[in-house]
Order: C-alpha cells, then sequence, then structure tokens
C-alpha cells in the first residue's frame, strides 16, 4: 500500500520558464537511465524479494523515494513549460526566424500531447520501455546492476545540470546528484552485507560455481595483435574466488567443433547443400517427442547423481 504526501520531497521550481531545456530534461524522466527506470526496477526487485525483514525494506524504501523523484521531475517539468506556445502557424513561422529556432528545440509532444506536461519518454519522445529494468531475485546481480543504474543516472543528471544557469534547476539537480552518489553507496555496502549475513561467499556471482570450467575462469584472452591488456590486474592478480592466479593467453580455438548447422526442415526452404543429409520435417509430434526424451534424461541423471 502507498500513501501520497503533497509536498515534494525537495523543492522544484525554476527561475523562469525554458521549453528547450524541458526537452533536454525530459532525458531524465523517461530516458533509459532516467528515474522511471531506476523507480521500476527498485520497486519490482523490492516486491519480488523472498527476504523479509531488513533488506526487502531497504528495497522498498528506496523504491518509494524514487517514486518521489519522478514526481518532483514532473512538476518541474511543467513549470519549464509554462508559457510555452501552444499553437502557432507556418505563416509565423516562416515570418520570424527567432521563432522558428525556439520551435525547433522545443519538443511538440509536450504541447500536442501532454497540454505542457511530462511524459513518460525520453528527450526523443521514444516510450518508456519496461526492459530497461533488472529484477532477477538475485540480490547480488540486482545490487550490482543497482550501482551501474545510479551511476549512469547521476552521469546523465551531470551532464544536463551543465546545460543550464536556471539556479532553482540547478538546486533540484544537487539534491538528485547527492541522492545518486548516496544510494551507489547504498547499493555497494548491501553487496557487503549479503557476504556478511552468508546469502553469498564473494562480490562474485557463483551458482553452479561447483562444476564449471575452472580453468578457464582464470584466463583473459586477448585478440589483439600488441595487446597491453596483460599489464592488468585482471591478467597479473589473483582470483577473488578462489586465490588462484590469473593469466594471459592468444585468444584461439579451444575445439575442433566448426559450428556445422543441422540440415534444415525441407518446409522452411532454407538455401542448403546438402552437407549433412536430408532434413527432418518439424511437427507437433516431433516436439513432444522430444520433450519426452529430454525429461528421461534428466531422470536419468538424477539416479545417477550427474547434476549437468
Amino acid at each position: 500500500m502507498y500513501r501520497h504526501t503533497r509536498e515534494l520531497q525537495f523543492t522544484a521550481k525554476p527561475e523562469k520558464p525554458d521549453a528547450l531545456f524541458a526537452a533536454k530534461f525530459q532525458e531524465l524522466v523517461g530516458g533509459q537511465f532516467g528515474e522511471m527506470t531506476v523507480m521500476m526496477q527498485y520497486l519490482f526487485q523490492g516486491w519480488n524479494c523472498r527476504v523479509p525483514g531488513k533488506y526487502k525494506d531497504m528495497i522498498m524504501d528506496i523504491g518509494t523515494e524514487e517514486i518521489s523523484h519522478v514526481e518532483m521531475l514532473t512538476v518541474m517539468q511543467a513549470r519549464l513549460l509554462e508559457g510555452a506556445p501552444g499553437e502557432t502557424t507556418a505563416k509565423a513561422v516562416a515570418a520570424n526566424p527567432a521563432l522558428a529556432a525556439v520551435l525547433g528545440g522545443q519538443n511538440p509532444q509536450h504541447a500536442i500531447v501532454s497540454g505542457g506536461g511530462a511524459r513518460p519518454t525520453d528527450s526523443l519522445g521514444n516510450p518508456w520501455n519496461a526492459g530497461y529494468i533488472v529484477a532477477s531475485g538475485n540480490l547480488l546481480t540486482d545490487f550490482r546492476s543497482n550501482v551501474s543504474a545510479e551511476a549512469q543516472s547521476r552521469l546523465m543528471t551531470s551532464r544536463i545540470a551543465n546545460m543550464t544557469d536556471d539556479r532553482g534547476v540547478k538546486d533540484m539537480l544537487a539534491f538528485n546528484l547527492a541522492r545518486d552518489t548516496y544510494h551507489q553507496q547504498q547499493w555497494l555496502m548491501g553487496i557487503q552485507m549479503l557476504i556478511d549475513d552468508g546469502f553469498i561467499e564473494t562480490q562474485i556471482e557463483q551458482s553452479n560455481g561447483d562444476w564449471e570450467n575452472k580453468d578457464a575462469a582464470h584466463v583473459f584472452y586477448t585478440g589483439t595483435d600488441g595487446s597491453r591488456a596483460g599489464e592488468g590486474l585482471w591478467a597479473t592478480a589473483n582470483s577473488l574466488v578462489d586465490g588462484e592466479p590469473f593469466r594471459a593467453e592468444e585468444l584461439r580455438p579451444l575445439t575442433d567443433d566448426q559450428g556445422i548447422l543441422p540440415a534444415p526442415d525441407p518446409l522452411q526452404y532454407v538455401t542448403y547443400d546438402g552437407n549433412q543429409g536430408p532434413g527432418k520435417p518439424g511437427n507437433a509430434v516431433g516436439g513432444v517427442a522430444q520433450q519426452a526424451e529430454n525429461v528421461v534424461t534428466k531422470v536419468k541423471d538424477a539416479i545417477t547423481g550427474d547434476k549437468h
């Protein structure tokens, strides 16, 4: 359940309207790294979190704060758009080069679609996309993604802040920058607590680590002539997981598998030279049979203890 407080988290009053800057400012609302993204990312992570207590509460608290940030941004957006041109004619634009320049920089959707308000889009009018968010259910990978999201958001906010001299806008963005600075640390400390509380052993995601290819986990492959990448810690230090040394090697095939594809279904009319013999026509019966064969294999593996 959520409750709404009328007061904003922080003041969102520009010194004066600025429709051109508002077009750029829109990126902070609905861009890939805008506040809508972190808001939805944290809320879905929180709703899906299966660890009641401090972890779930922390994620939900920051997700709720991000709702407040979207509200601040949309209010600022509307105030930046106050008095923006709502109607013009081609004749007026042709007669007034200055007006044409102004309209050329304004996002027309602010006048046509939203009535002088913010939209859930980026600065080019592309709709916000739910594919931007990460909510895997694994707190380590989610927290790592969150550090990146906050860093990207902060960088974008900093760049946009440099595009205006409006003191009111800068004051609010200074607050947002500070929150992004704090939130990056919050997620990094959350990762450390996952280790301290025994949920993970290291900062590295290690699911199925007991059967991964150990040798491949210690090699940096270089595919560039004269590369100096082998001088970095990723090639000279020791693994954070098992303490074994890293090494650098030239990228090369580790198999004789040339990736030859199976013969295609003749009913798919794929260009094919017959090198793999005749293809098998695909049908629903074949799919069911393959599924049944896979189930039998899994049962055998379970009996023999062959996990993978």
